[in-house]
């Protein structure tokens, strides 16, 4: 117990810092409301985007994570690479990316009218979902495919020496581990499109397409109305946690059985026909992923001469803002995944960083603040633990399997060399997770880079982040210089996650 003090100071900290500031708005503001009809229309706006996202995202990675698992190509994981790339792409660059492919005057409409058929539209209910599908495919897919790849690859060979067609395997492999994977594919994804804010922000159709989070900000930025705000808050927290404590128990499923890690090959799959499917589905995929992408560059190229000098300032903010909370989100990770070893409530407490709203998180700190400092301030160091406390899930779920594996392996012996402290820290568990722990680091820092939540309501027009700077260029109707802060946005972004994970995959085998 005593050296899990650190880990559980850590949870304690997390878990005051989710609940405090719901309690002091609404101690501030007098207590909240019971919820308007205004109100519940966005809690059901949100539960269906939510679940379309979800829904669609999980259906179509399926097909697209079996044509990655049956097939060996040129290039597989660079493509396996750049399909992971909306993720950590900064929410307002990639609706910028949308924008210009399913926008107005996007490509998709200009070939439309060239073949004099109507336009489409992207606000609304069908643009969030499109967006959130955008993001969340690459998650689904990578989250599937490894299902596929714990598939023990002589139970393919089995099914070949019995001579089992695509349909049997199918039947009898790949669907068992559909069921136990898909489930927590579809909580995850649930949980994330949940919170959505940026999206909704930039591409939502007024009233009829607010979600929970949008309503809070408008209750904060318009009505002043704190205890409302604070209901919102709670509500979203409420179902949030809800479905992230369902994915971490339902992710906690048996096994796929153990093989000898042998090359797979998959002689199920060896048809023309399949052959055809798979490269159709990943050609498609890739094209809906990495065309926005392309766009974004093309476009930002054309943006770069008209952007201001504040765009430049607003990019160092930013990156302060980023290693300031990728620094916060490593430490919470590595002292609550140590304790999480141990006391498995760590762990639940961590994931419920993503059901925070980081508005309420900001105003429940400025109030609490206020009296001593002034919270202008402090909107930038604010903005930073909020974003760490947004990663920490995600920083959790990654390096939280590799310190096991070291305490598993190796654990005893270094309980029979009496190794503790710095000691069994420095020589077990960080050269063992170091790949993990450069890939969290990256992740939190991109995903810090890309934020647009507390700093919308804090920051003066003196103080902007990158992604607070693009949303004012647009605002502005200064889509050429967005462009170009959103090129520059992204550059940012990738070379911020390249650097850190790099940094923890080097000599990682000394």
């Amino acid at each position: 117990m005593t050296r899990d003090w650190p880990g559980i100071a850590a949870a304690a900290s997390v878990a005051a810092l989710i609940a405090g500031p719901v309690l002091a708005v609404l101690w501030f503001a007098g207590g909240g409301a019971l919820p308007g009809p205004g109100d519940w229309a966005a809690v059901r706006f949100t539960l269906l985007q939510a679940t379309l996202s979800a829904g669609l995202s999980v259906a179509l990675a399926v097909p697209v994570a079996r044509a990655l698992a049956r097939r060996q190509f040129a290039g597989r994981r660079v493509l396996i690479t750049l399909l992971g790339a909306p993720f950590i792409l900064p929410v307002i660059v990639a609706v910028l990316g949308l924008l210009a492919v399913f926008g107005r005057s996007g490509v998709l409409n200009l070939g439309l009218g060239w073949l004099g058929l109507p336009p489409v539209q992207i606000y609304g209910l069908h643009g969030v979902v499109l967006a959130h599908v955008f993001f969340n495919l690459p998650l689904a897919t990578r989250i599937l495919l490894q299902g596929w790849q714990q598939i023990p690859a002589e139970r393919f060979r089995l099914a070949a020496s019995l001579g089992l067609g695509p349909a049997q395997v199918a039947r009898i492999l790949e669907r068992p581990m559909l069921r136990a994977t898909v489930p927590g594919a579809l909580l995850v994804i649930f949980a994330i499109c949940l919170s959505s804010f940026a999206v909704a922000l930039t591409l939502g159709g007024g009233p009829r397409a607010t979600t929970v989070e949008l309503a809070i900000y408008q209750a904060f930025r318009f009505d002043f109305d704190l205890g409302r705000a604070a209901v919102l808050a709670l509500i979203q927290t409420g179902l949030v946690g809800a479905a992230a404590l369902a994915a971490l128990r339902v992710s906690r499923g048996d096994g796929l059985g153990a093989g000898m890690d042998r090359a797979l090959r998959r002689w199920d799959a060896n048809s023309l026909a399949l052959r055809v499917q798979d490269a159709t589905v990943l050609t498609l995929a890739a094209l809906f992923l990495l065309v926005p992408l392309s766009m974004i560059v093309i476009k930002g190229l054309a943006g770069l001469p008209h952007m201001p000098n504040s765009v430049y300032s607003a990019l160092i903010v930013s990156v302060c803002v980023s290693l300031l909370s990728m620094s916060l989100t490593m430490l919470l990770t590595l002292t609550m995944g140590l304790a999480a070893l141990r006391h498995g409530w760590i762990e639940a407490i961590g994931l419920l960083g993503v059901a925070m709203s980081p508005l309420v998180l900001g105003t429940g700190l400025f109030i609490l603040i206020n009296p001593w400092l002034n919270p202008s301030s402090l909107a930038l160091p604010v903005t930073a633990l909020a974003n760490a406390l947004a990663a920490l899930p995600f920083a959790l779920r990654v390096v939280l399997p590799a310190l096991r594996r070291a305490e598993h392996d190796f654990g005893p012996l270094a309980d029979g060399l009496g190794m503790a402290g710095w000691a069994r820290l420095r020589w077990l568990y960080l050269p063992r997770a170091r790949p993990a722990l450069g890939f969290a680091a990256g992740l939190s820092a991109a995903l810090s880079m890309g934020d647009l939540g507390v700093i919308t309501l804090f920051a003066d027009p003196q103080q902007a982040t990158l992604p607070l700077q693009m949303y004012r260029l647009m605002g502005a109707y200064r889509m050429e210089a967005a462009a170009g802060a959103g090129l520059l946005l992204l550059a940012a972004s990738l070379a911020i996650f390249w650097t850190f994970d790099k940094g923890g995959r080097s000599d990682a085998d000394a």
